[in-house]
């Protein structure tokens, strides 16, 4: 395989921040997950409002982003967004949906899977429910990321899995990207990393996920601000509204996907 290095993606000012979101939708790309194998490396991010604010703002989580092969909108707050604005039409590819996909209708029993994040409680219920056989799990400690030891633990639990079907990050943000581009940057790893967030809990029964309604009507922010209140509401209610400010600024784009491209196509990559 043959990867092209990542290029920028600018206004014609030069000094507006653009990311890049890939034109799939949860069944296109997780045909195309199923066949990338375990020849090669590769990770995908999930952003959602939090990580494209975090994005515009922060130029060392850009650069996280701009190593990832494959940027899937998790967020239908800024799809609908973007279509009554821009009249852009953006596919939502979640990380909990995409990880229940993976796990249901592409991996098999024998398949090797690691699952970094939860407690092992949930790592065996998530592997009971999904009848997988081959399952390693890591749970590293909280703050993992600004422990030396700590995330060479992690690094190396992962490397030593390889190769690997999936790999489900789901530490949080930006750790999981910190840990997936570390990997890359490494070499050693094969396999296909997903960038998950709290796909585990909620696979797990730990955390509840909104309503079917809620989530096609944009309102599942709504229901996990009123399920935790205190961690939440300047996250949603604060921090939040800040992505309106950039949408309307144009910092979102579509990068069309090819007829026939899969994961082990290269990618134009992010703007720095």
């Amino acid at each position: 395989m043959t990867t092209r290095a990542p290029t920028e993606v600018r206004t014609a000012s030069s000094s507006t921040v653009i990311c890049e979101i890939d034109d799939f939708d949860l069944a296109t790309f997780a045909n195309a997950a199923a066949e990338f194998g375990l020849a090669h490396y590769a990770y995908v991010v999930t952003p959602n409002v939090d990580h494209l604010i975090r994005y515009c703002e922060d130029p060392s989580f850009r650069a996280l982003y701009r190593s990832a092969r494959y940027k899937l909108l998790d967020s239908r707050v800024v799809a609908l967004t973007m279509r009554l604005l821009k009249g852009t039409h953006f596919a939502v590819c979640t990380g909990s949906d995409l990880t229940a996909e993976l796990l249901g209708r592409v991996v098999s029993s024998a398949d090797p899977i690691v699952l970094i994040g939860g407690s092992e409680s949930q790592a065996k219920e998530i592997a009971g429910c999904y009848a997988l056989g081959n399952v390693h799990h890591h749970d590293p400690p909280m703050g993992f990321i600004t422990n030396a030891e700590a995330t060479e633990t992690c690094l190396r639990f992962i490397e030593a899995r390889s190769p690997f079907r999936f790999c489900f990050l789901a530490v949080g943000s930006p750790q999981q990207e910190m840990i997936a581009q570390r990997l890359q940057a490494r070499g050693k790893a094969r396999g296909l990393v997903l960038c998950v967030g709290a796909a585990l809990n909620y696979l797990s029964g730990a955390e509840r996920r909104a309503p079917r309604w809620m989530q096609r009507f944009a309102l599942e922010w709504l229901y996990r601000l009123v399920q935790d209140p205190k961690r939440l509401a300047r996250r949603y209610l604060v921090r939040g509204p800040r992505v309106f400010r950039y949408l309307l600024g144009g910092r979102l784009v579509l990068r069309a996907r090819h007829v026939g491209e899969g994961l082990a196509a290269s990618n134009s990559g992010l703007s720095t």
